[in-house]
């Protein structure tokens, strides 16, 4: 009886791309000295163009959307979409509440379904290539986001979403993430096997991710990050405790990279990982 080849790669992720100008330097030096393979890019963040015209510079790293529905700015306005977001136009930070209206209020759902469409559409204006898409806060594990995101993405070229489970995930997630991985299957959409990032939300030093590459399981695994040259609070309010700058320089580690290299398993991005075209 012959044995099932499992596939091991790793994809090195940095989310909030487009958050901050100190952000977007941080993926650039990240991926071209350091071991950096993707990023996800907020399209209504404040340093979006930069982050687009470096990506447009760095043809080898993999970009896909990165959803703000949760604490951060929507890119439709206000009037639009009135039942989601503050006088400011951000979306707010009760996940729970959120969740619930989404779920059991159909005004509510079809302004967010706008919301979702208007953030593909306007990826799609930079004209990079769609990698992924994820949701900020993992918001995408709510199955009425992941409906319009299945729904919406197709027409966007959707062909990859990220499984945001971490090995010793709450009791209380791990249905959500049993529903999650089974409805990507049957619509077909790619996504990695586990993840490394969430327990250590920026905390991810060199320590850190030397441990996660020295124990890194058979399959495809995504260590995502939040780098940047400056730490904390200077790149968002919400973010006072965030370790940005370490977070860069586990990235740029040589000991990093020659662990990286040892390891000798596929990288890049999903579309390298999957084997579509880029």
């Amino acid at each position: 009886m012959s044995i099932p080849v499992v596939r091991r790669g790793l994809i090195v992720t940095a989310d909030d791309f487009g958050l901050h100008a100190a952000v977007n330097e941080a993926v650039e030096l990240a991926h071209r000295d350091g071991v950096l393979t993707a990023a996800s890019l907020m399209v209504g963040a404040p340093a979006v163009a930069d982050a687009v015209a470096r990506a447009q510079r760095l043809p080898g790293l993999r970009v896909g959307l990165h959803l703000v529905l949760a604490d951060g700015a929507a890119v439709l306005p206000r009037g639009q979409i009135p039942a989601l977001v503050d006088g400011a136009g951000r979306f707010g930070n009760n996940m729970a509440l959120d969740g619930v209206r989404f779920f059991f209020l159909p005004a509510v759902r079809r302004q967010l379904g706008a919301e979702i469409r208007a953030q593909f559409e306007a990826y799609a204006a930079t004209g990079l290539a769609l990698d992924h898409v994820n949701a900020h806060k993992h918001f995408h594990l709510h199955p009425t986001v992941l409906s319009l995101i299945l729904r919406i993405g197709r027409d966007y070229g959707l062909s990859a979403v990220r499984l945001p489970a971490e090995a010793g995930a709450q009791v209380l997630l791990r249905p959500w993430l049993r529903l999650l991985a089974r409805r990507l299957d049957r619509a077909g959409i790619a996504h990695n096997d586990q993840v490394v990032g969430i327990a250590r939300s920026g905390r991810m030093d060199e320590n850190a991710l030397l441990e996660a590459l020295q124990h890194l399981p058979m399959g495809i695994t995504e260590i995502y990050l939040h780098p940047a040259t400056l730490s904390g609070s200077g790149i968002a309010a919400s973010m006072p405790d965030y370790r940005h700058a370490d977070e860069l320089a586990a990235l740029l580690s040589p000991l990093v990279r020659a662990a990286v290299e040892e390891l000798g398993v596929p990288r890049g991005g999903f579309a390298d990982l999957f084997g579509r075209d880029a």
